[in-house]
C-alpha cells in the first residue's frame, strides 16, 4: 500500500531534519534514498539533473549517520543537495552545460564542492544548466530543455534552471547554484524559492570553472532563508548569525530600472511585498536612483573572459549552442582596449552603487520583470512595451552583479498561477544584516508553495516514517 508523500522531509527546515537525526527519528540513509527515488522518477520528465550520483550519495548518507551516531556530526550532515554543472565533483563528469565537454571527468573537487562534502552533505546530483552559464534559461545540446515544476511547460530560468528544479520538486533540500547575472535569483524567482547571491568573492571555488569571473558568486537556492543562511555560511567558512533587525531601516523601493517594462500583476505583487516592509515598521520611499551602466562593464568583461577560455570552441561551432556561439562571434571582434576600459567603468559603477547605501539601508526592486515563460519563449513585448531578447524579462538583476554587493529573492506571490519573486540588495559585506531583513520579510509574506509540493508528491509505501 502508497501513501501520498506531500509531507517529505526533504521540505522540511533543516534544522528540523537535523533534530530528527539526532533523535534518530529518521535516518540520514532513508531521507537519500527518498531524494534519489524522487530524482530518478522526476528527471525524465524536469530534465532537472544531468547526472544522479545514487552511489556516492548512499555512501555519503552513511557516513552521515555514523556521524550522528558518534556525535561528530558536521552542519549540513545527511543534507540532500544537488550540485550544478558548473562546479566539480572529483571521479565525475563535468559538462558546464556543453556536449563538447561530455565525457570531461573531473579529477578534483572544487572549492565550494569541497566545503559542502567536509560539512556532511549529500550530494543527489549534477543539476543541468546553460552551456558554459551563458543564458537566463536552461537549454543545451545535452538533451531536453530543463522544465520548471510548477508548469513543464514553462523555464524555470538560468542559468541555475536545474538546481531550482531539483529543490522546487523536492528531489533535493538545498541546490548549489552560482550567479554571474541573475543566474540564481532568476531561476530561484521562477520557481517559488530563496535564491542568494552573496558579496562578491565571499565564497570562493577554488579550481573550479571560470566564466563571469569578474561578478559570478556561488549561492544557494532552499526553501526557506535559514536555510540559505546555513548553506551560505558551508560555503563561505563564516557564521552568519540570525538576529533582530533595527528599525526603521531605510529602504529604497525601484519598482522600473532604467525604464524597463515589468508586467503589471508582477509589479503589484512586488508592491505588495514592500507595503509588508512598511508594515513591519520601516521607511519605506520609492527612489530614482540611477543603476543604469552596469551593460558598459558587464559585456566586455565576459566576452574578454570567454574569449580566452573557450575561444578554441569556435572550431567545433556546431557543436555549441546557438547562444554561446553567438557570445564567442562577438567575442572575437571585441577591441582590444575595450575589457580595460570596462574595468574602470566597473569600478566607478561600484562606487556610484556604495553611495546608494550611505543613503539606504537596503533597495528592493521586483526580481524579474515576468513570470516564467513558456520555453523557447522569451517575451519580446511587456506591458505593451518592446523588450530586448537578452535582459527584457530580467532587467534586475546584472547591476548588482557588477556592483559586488550581497542581493537575494524571495517568493511572495502567484501571478497567472507562477511564482515571482522581490528582490532586496544591501552594501557590500553586509550579507548577514540582508539575510535577517529577508527572514523577517519571509515570515510577513507567508507564500505558500503546496501547489508544487502536491504536484510532484511521491508515492512511497504506508508506514514510510513521519516526523
Amino acid at each position: 500500500m502508497l501513501n501520498d508523500r506531500t509531507d517529505s522531509p526533504l521540505y522540511w527546515p533543516i534544522a528540523k531534519l537535523r533534530e530528527a537525526y539526532l533523535h534518530r527519528d529518521l535516518s540520514p540513509v532513508e531521507v537519500a534514498r527518498e531524494a534519489l527515488d524522487r530524482a530518478e522518477a522526476f528527471n525524465p520528465e524536469l530534465n532537472a539533473y544531468l547526472e544522479i550520483t545514487r552511489t556516492l550519495a548512499l555512501d555519503q548518507a552513511t557516513s552521515a549517520e555514523r556521524a550522528f551516531r558518534d556525535g561528530t556530526a558536521a552542519p549540513l550532515a545527511g543534507i540532500p543537495v544537488s550540485i550544478k554543472d558548473t562546479f566539480d565533483i572529483s571521479g565525475h563528469v563535468s559538462t558546464r552545460g556543453a556536449a563538447v565537454y561530455r565525457d570531461a571527468v573531473a579529477r578534483a573537487d572544487s572549492g565550494c564542492v569541497r566545503r559542502l562534502r567536509a560539512a556532511g552533505a549529500v550530494f543527489v546530483g549534477k543539476t543541468n544548466t546553460a552551456e558554459f552559464g551563458q543564458s537566463a534559461t536552461t537549454e543545451n545540446r545535452l538533451g531536453g530543455p530543463c522544465r520548471n515544476p510548477w508548469d513543464t511547460e514553462c523555464t524555470p530560468g538560468g542559468s541555475s534552471g536545474g538546481a531550482s528544479a531539483s529543490v522546487a520538486a523536492g528531489t533535493a533540500c538545498l541546490g548549489l547554484a552560482a550567479d554571474g547575472g541573475g543566474s540564481t535569483r532568476i531561476p530561484a524567482a521562477f520557481t517559488g524559492l530563496v535564491g542568494v547571491k552573496p558579496t562578491y568573492d565571499t565564497c570562493p571555488d577554488e579550481g573550479g570553472f571560470r566564466a563571469m569571473s569578474d561578478f559570478v558568486c556561488p549561492g544557494p537556492v532552499a526553501w526557506r532563508v535559514d536555510d540559505a543562511r546555513q548553506m551560505l555560511s558551508v560555503l563561505s567558512d563564516r557564521a552568519f548569525a540570525s538576529s533582530a533587525v533595527r528599525r526603521p531601516l531605510r529602504i529604497a523601493w525601484l519598482p522600473r530600472l532604467e525604464m524597463r517594462p515589468v508586467d503589471p500583476q508582477v509589479a503589484e505583487a512586488a508592491r505588495c511585498a514592500v507595503e509588508q516592509l512598511a508594515a513591519l515598521g520601516h521607511a519605506v520611499e520609492e527612489a530614482d536612483l540611477d543603476l543604469a551602466g552596469w551593460d558598459a562593464a558587464f559585456g566586455p568583461m565576459v566576452l574578454e573572459e570567454e574569449w580566452r577560455e573557450r575561444g578554441h570552441l569556435l572550431a567545433r561551432a556546431s557543436e555549441l549552442t546557438g547562444y554561446e556561439r553567438r557570445t564567442l562571434e562577438l567575442a572575437s571582434t571585441l577591441p582590444a582596449q575595450a575589457a580595460a576600459s570596462a574595468r574602470e567603468d566597473a569600478e566607478q559603477f561600484r562606487q556610484r552603487v556604495g553611495g546608494f547605501f550611505e543613503q539606504y539601508d537596503l533597495i528592493v526592486t521586483p526580481s524579474t520583470a515576468v513570470p516564467a515563460f513558456p520555453i523557447d519563449a522569451r517575451p519580446r513585448v511587456i506591458d505593451g512595451q518592446p523588450a530586448d531578447w537578452l535582459w527584457g524579462a530580467f532587467p534586475f538583476s546584472p547591476a548588482f552583479n557588477v556592483a559586488g554587493v550581497p542581493a537575494l529573492t524571495l517568493p511572495c506571490q502567484l501571478v497567472r498561477g507562477m511564482p515571482v519573486g522581490i528582490q532586496l540588495a544591501a552594501a557590500r559585506g553586509a550579507d548577514e544584516f540582508l539575510l535577517n531583513v529577508a527572514e523577517e520579510l519571509e515570515a510577513a509574506l507567508g507564500f505558500e508553495p503546496a501547489a508544487v509540493r502536491s504536484k510532484w508528491a511521491l508515492l512511497v509505501p504506508a508506514g514510510s516514517r513521519s516526523a
